[in-house]
């Protein structure tokens, strides 16, 4: 075993337990360890580390590092690493990682990673792993109205009819998103309904197969948040990522503004399909009735700020005019017993020839 250290700091807790293997080269420059309870690593034969500068890892307590034989770790700089409790991670055989500058990794609790044999992952620079946003769906006073005024700069909008404004008075069905990060999103709708307005994200296109649906109720005045799957039509409560809401009634115009985590689209598609309704809402049960559909995208990428988006709903009106009879006693009949006489002595003119 051979160990070359310069400004090499290793702090460590109660019940380590540390065991290399023959043949380990580990050379490192300004890396700083620091372990608490019960962290045990166990190395396979023929591991090699090369470690670059300024490389800072946290473990905490229960973190077991199971590594198979043959495994290369190469660290470029600036690389941080934060394991929750309760993480186990088992690498199989002849496993490489090559991380680059900048790599962020934050592993949340009871994490399990199982690697298999012959697995390579290599990282580009300054890459982040966002989590999902926390539930609440406590809805706070919004303050700003929704606005259109961002629109194709900031954020996406589509809206029925396409120059709504949701600053104006008229039935006016709206929505805005902005990325916040990964699949994290920033929403606003604005809609105008006695019960509530809805957004619906499909991430196959298909509108209605369980597909996340975010609700703003009228109650009383005040915006009641559901968070909701459709799924054949009607609203199916339950729990999704989705945080920091705020709502606002005037008169039958409800808006909301909230942040959610969307699930991954699907490999058919490259976005969501988006979907606007209303529906009623009933104040005693506080049960959400069917919606009717107001707009339908095709699947849209949402961090596309400048797309156009069409509503797919189109509405064909054929209107058939009645016939229309005029009653003009005098000059009608009078027309008419000319016109009898004029054909007559035609004829008798024809016979007499």
């Amino acid at each position: 075993m051979t160990t070359t250290a310069g400004n090499l700091t290793t702090t460590t807790g109660n019940n380590m337990t540390t065991t290399a293997a023959p043949n380990m080269t580990s050379t490192a420059g300004n890396i700083t360890t620091t372990a608490v309870t019960n962290v045990t690593t166990t190395a396979g034969n023929n591991m090699t580390t090369t470690v670059g500068n300024n490389i800072t890892t946290t473990a905490v307590n229960n973190m077991t590092t199971t590594a198979g034989n043959n495994i290369t770790t190469t660290v470029g700089n600036n690389m941080t690493t934060t394991a929750a409790p309760n993480m186990t991670t088992t690498a199989g055989n002849n496993i490489i990682t090559t991380a680059v500058n900048n790599m962020t990794t934050t592993a949340v609790n009871n994490m399990t990673t199982t690697a298999v044999n012959n697995m390579t992952t290599t990282a580009g620079n300054n890459m982040t792993t966002v989590p999902p946003l926390t539930p609440n769906i406590t809805v706070e006073a919004l303050e700003t109205p929704v606005s259109r005024a961002e629109c194709g700069t900031q954020q996406l909008c589509v809206a029925e009819p396409s120059v709504c404004d949701p600053s104006a008075t008229g039935s006016c069905f709206f929505l805005a998103a902005r990325q916040q990060s990964g699949s994290n999103f920033d929403f606003s709708i604005s809609g105008e309904s006695d019960g509530y307005i809805a957004a619906t994200l499909s991430p196959d296109s298909t509108v209605g197969d369980n597909d996340p649906t975010y609700v703003c109720a009228n109650n009383n005045g005040v915006v009641r948040f559901f968070s909701t799957v459709l799924n054949n039509g009607q609203l199916v409560s339950t729990e999704l990522n989705v945080n920091s809401v705020r709502g606002r009634v005037n008169g039958r115009r409800i808006q909301c503004s909230f942040a959610a985590t969307l699930p991954s689209a699907t490999t058919r598609t490259t976005g969501f399909a988006i979907s606007l309704s209303d529906g009623p809402f009933n104040l005693t049960s506080g049960d959400l009735g069917s919606p009717t559909t107001r707009f339908r995208s095709p699947a849209v990428d949402l961090t596309n700020v400048n797309a156009t988006v069409n509503n797919e709903i189109t509405t064909t009106t054929t209107t058939t005019a009645a016939p229309t009879t005029t009653i003009n006693h005098g000059i009608t009949f009078h027309q008419s017993l000319t016109q009898a006489l004029l054909i007559t002595v035609g004829a008798l003119g024809l016979a007499m020839l």
